[in-house]
């Protein structure tokens, strides 16, 4: 795990923390579990599903009622990541502001990150 003692690994805006807390009270879920798996034309895709319990490596960031838990493998991903829900005329969904993506696929729904031993060494700098 990379995060710092008392710094958030993700952090959220206010409008991703109204839009979380409703769908967790809506559904009586425990928190919204982000991860990331292989897959889309760059390489790799955000993963988001409600959960009703954390498993024991998850990394847990609460605000103002709202529950995101990351996956361990997702951890060294998303550190430093803002989460946004954006509402448009066209679309609403949630937004990763990440640092360690370094190329995104034209549709925005598949990532590059940054090789894993640089993120692992600009970490362990920190």
């Amino acid at each position: 795990m990379f995060s710092l003692p008392g710094e958030a690994p993700v952090t959220m805006t206010p409008a991703a923390i109204k839009q979380i807390t409703k769908l967790m009270e809506r559904d009586g879920r425990y928190g919204l579990k982000i991860g990331v798996k292989k897959g889309g034309c760059a390489g790799m895709e955000y993963t988001m599903d409600y959960v009703d319990a954390a498993e024991s490596n998850d990394e847990i960031v609460e605000s103002d009622g709202a529950r995101v838990l990351i996956a361990p493998m997702a951890q060294m991903f998303l550190f430093g990541t803002e989460i946004d829900y954006e509402t448009s005329l066209l679309e609403s969904g949630f937004k990763f502001r990440n640092p360690n993506v370094v190329d995104a696929c034209g549709c925005g729904e598949s990532i590059k990150f940054k090789d894993v031993d640089e993120l692992q060494a600009e970490k362990a700098g920190d």
